[in-house]
């Protein structure tokens, strides 16, 4: 018999599929630096050997509509729209022609960071963790299927705040596809279904304040919001 839980364990975050259904969220990985306007913006390049990768727990999670605290510890929050992958099956050293097979769907999502708090550590040489993997970080809308929308590789993506444009590119400036992504992930994983990719930011990053109301929105894909409450006490 196995022992009893000292304590309850947490719920298993998920997220909404578009029309029906959930998708229980496994890991979320990140990549930084994926268009090369945004890291021209932060200072640094496209890492062009291998994806640039960091991570946020399942826990960061948050569904689009949600009004969240501005976050701890932080005077500079940021917004970062970006595509999100979402997958269905598993794969290791998945070849780049098949990588495509392992997605069920596609977001459009908030990748919400204490700037200062990056900053900080990368000039240190540290983890960035802290500036990117704290509640309510990771903010993903409905999920569309693949099987509806295909695998998009170009159109709009664009943020506004307050209804004022502040990020605006196209997919295809994506210095790593999607498919490239997966591939190379799996080198170094065994991914999962229910695994996220968020796939990078375009450049026009800034801050945000209590009270903004951010609307994101990939075009083929869908939407993602996101209302700024008060500071966390």
């Amino acid at each position: 018999m196995s022992a009893a839980l000292l304590f309850p364990a947490p719920a298993w975050p998920t997220l909404p599929v578009a029309g029906g259904r959930r998708v229980p969220v496994a890991r979320i990985f990140c990549v930084g630096r994926n268009y090369a306007a945004h890291a021209a913006e932060m200072g640094t390049e496209v890492d062009r050997e291998t994806p640039f990768w960091f991570t946020k727990s399942p826990h960061a999670v948050i569904e689009s509509g949600a009004t969240v605290p501005y976050p701890p510890g932080t005077t500079d929050y940021h917004h970062e729209i970006e595509l999100v992958a979402v997958l269905e099956r598993g794969g290791f050293q998945v070849p780049v022609e098949q990588a495509n097979d392992l997605i069920f769907g596609y977001a459009a999502g908030l990748d919400m960071t204490r700037r200062d708090l990056q900053l900080a550590a990368r000039a240190k040489g540290r983890p960035w963790d802290i500036g990117k993997d704290f509640e309510d970080s990771a903010v993903i809308g409905p999920i569309v299927p693949a099987s509806r929308i295909g695998h998009p590789v170009r159109g709009a993506i664009v943020l506004r705040v307050n209804r004022a444009v502040r990020q605006q590119a196209d997919m295809a400036d994506l210095a790593w596809k999607v498919p490239e992504l997966i591939a190379h992930l799996s080198t170094l994983y065994r991914l999962q279904p229910g695994d996220v990719i968020m796939t990078g930011t375009p450049a026009g990053v800034g801050p945000v304040q209590p009270g903004d109301s951010l609307e994101g929105e990939v075009e083929g894909v869908g939407r993602v919001s996101l209302v700024v409450g008060p500071r966390h006490e």
